[in-house]
């Protein structure tokens, strides 16, 4: 006697075969990103601190993914050894220098491994070898120096407004602006006895025929610039 109808078995391989293509799906998804399906080389480098970098994190070269971080190991208290799968068909661009660094997809994206461009007289960077690397600078690094920054600031600030320093004393010390007016006053003083100077040389005999001819010269420059001036609006006029 038969137990199940038609219609559950239909159902049933429905089922099955849905559960298959979801795992094919899944392995080709994980294999992409693991580099199972194309042709990869090993390189490594080591950090005191690798800053939130996991396995499986992207490897970048020029900005672009080129492998995964694939392993993640504790080598002793002040090492942390990072082992990277990549493509095979950019290793002719891994030079021996380069040097690895650690960095975000964003100003608060994932962790990411990026490799530095190296000279261009070095060797290629073989399978197994271990790479050069930089530590990376962590964000509460950059916020207690933000705050030194900001509190040096602040103490400037102070004593500037309390008469401080030469600032300060620019600031709050109403004599030494009356003598920055002063000093202003002189020199436009100055400036005007040098006009004078100037136009009283200019009245004497054996200057004169000096500026006289600067004056020529000067007219016979702008005379030129308007008659050109007028050539070419000819021109335009007979385009026209």
């Amino acid at each position: 006697m038969e137990t199940h109808t038609q219609k559950f078995k239909v159902r049933l391989g429905l089922f099955i075969a849905g559960g298959l293509a979801l795992f094919v799906i899944a392995i080709f998804i994980i294999g992409k990103q693991k580099n199972l399906f194309s042709p990869v080389f090993n390189i490594y480098t080591t950090f005191y601190n690798i800053s939130g970098l996991e396995v499986g994190s992207n490897v970048r070269f020029s900005g672009i993914n080129i492998g995964t971080v694939d392993n993640i190991k504790i080598i002793n208290d002040s090492t942390v050894r990072v082992d990277l799968l990549i493509k095979k068909e950019v290793q002719q661009f891994i030079k021996a220098d380069c040097i690895a660094s650690i960095g975000s997809s964003g100003i608060i994206g994932d962790r990411i491994l990026m490799i530095s461009q190296g000279s261009t007289d070095a060797m290629l960077a073989k399978d197994g070898q271990h790479i050069l690397s930089t530590e990376p600078v962590e964000t509460d690094d950059i916020m207690a120096s933000l705050q030194i920054t900001a509190d040096q600031l602040a103490e400037i600030m102070i004593k500037i407004n309390s008469g401080e320093g030469t600032i300060g004393r620019l600031i709050q010390d109403t004599t030494i602006a009356e003598n920055i007016d002063d000093i202003i006053l002189n020199l436009k003083s100055s400036s005007k006895g040098l006009d004078e100077n100037m136009n009283a040389a200019k009245e004497n005999f054996l200057l004169k025929g000096y500026f006289n001819r600067k004056a020529k010269a000067a007219a016979k420059k702008k005379a030129a610039e308007e008659q050109k001036k007028a050539e070419d609006a000819a021109k335009k006029k007979e385009q026209k």
